[in-house]
């Protein structure tokens, strides 16, 4: 990923919230002379190495645990909010008329080697891990108990899980910091007037440069 100085986040604790909050990643994966590419929901495990472990399941007919075993570190992609940035908003387009359009964006990127887990045991114990995380809002909270003992036995046998001790972590937060202090400011205001929930989190993120 191309990355300047000036976007680059290095907060392991940043970039952990940013999977958190939007879980589903892209993972990618050398296949036999093509890249394989499967949008899978992951869990982040912070508690375990230095850059974390994340964790999720694929189904048994997805070719992608069957491929033959590589070295290369597999990348999983996690975008989280972006959105189109006017140059309508710079007051200093007022002055010179020398500003485009852009986007901004944060994104989070893990890379490493995955292992395939099979274990009975290790798959209730994830699937109810990541019931937990995501029912956890829901007025009426759905547990894997509440499906019977057979069904779920037999939904865990048509899955595989996936584990990826993550070697390296990259954030990229592309968040308007090359633009003067008036600029982000009308970036906020044309954002929040937008009102939509990406502009509204972008706006958060550009507000954080000015120390706000």
């Amino acid at each position: 990923m191309y990355l300047p100085k000036i976007h680059e986040e290095t907060r392991v604790e940043i970039l952990h919230q940013l999977i958190h909050s939007h879980p589903l990643g892209t993972w990618v994966v050398l296949g036999e002379g093509e890249l394989v590419a499967n949008p899978i929901p992951f869990f982040i495990d912070s508690s375990r190495g230095e850059f974390g472990t994340l964790m999720a399941h694929v189904s048994r007919a997805n070719p992608v645990w069957d491929l033959p075993v590589s070295s290369v570190p597999s990348l999983v992609s996690f975008q989280g909010a972006q959105t189109y940035i006017t140059p309508s908003w710079y007051p200093s387009k007022q002055e010179h008329g020398k500003a485009v359009p852009t986007w901004n964006y944060v994104v989070v990127q893990a890379q490493g080697v995955p292992r395939f887990i099979e274990d009975r045991e290790w798959l209730l114990a994830h699937v109810e891990l990541l019931t937990q995380q995501h029912e956890c809002k829901q007025e009426v909270q759905w547990k894997v108990k509440d499906v019977p003992d057979d069904y779920i036995e037999r939904l865990l046998g048509a899955i595989v899980g996936v584990e990826i001790p993550i070697q390296q972590l990259t954030g990229k937060w592309k968040i308007s910091q090359n633009r003067p202090e008036v600029d982000k400011k009308g970036i906020i205001n044309g954002l929040e007037n937008n009102g939509d929930e990406h502009s509204l989190a972008v706006a958060n993120w550009v507000r954080g440069t000015l120390g706000q």
